[in-house]
């Protein structure tokens, strides 16, 4: 699957994790995460980053894929703040988000 913002492509490898098991797991174990890889955490609107060895960027959105809040560059050994209006999490390399990728902005996934 791919993550698109504008036309543009945001993730060109885009893995779901929907069981408890993948969810749980996340990104734990990996050693980095490449720019064109991320995961898609449904039904989650918070997320740790204990135990990673890496810094991502976390890109909430509600059920229709309207970006809800955005973190950038959030280093290991960090908890976010519950996004109520969350639905899902999607987990990209730190730095590879556009600056103009914003709250209110629609995403899209291509199969």
């Amino acid at each position: 699957m791919r993550l698109l913002h504008n036309g543009t492509v945001l993730v060109s490898d885009l893995e779901v994790a929907s069981s408890f098991a993948k969810r749980s797991k996340g990104l734990l174990g990996r050693a980095s995460l490449p720019e064109s890889q991320g995961l898609w955490i449904k039904r989650c609107n918070s997320i740790h980053t204990w135990f990673m060895r890496f810094a991502i960027d976390a890109i909430f959105v509600d059920s229709s894929l309207h970006v809800v809040h955005v973190y950038r560059n959030l280093p290991p050994w960090r908890v976010t703040l519950p996004r109520l209006k969350a639905t899902s999490v999607i987990e990209v390399a730190a730095g590879t988000l556009p600056q103009t990728l914003n709250p209110g902005d629609q995403l899209y996934v291509e199969t």
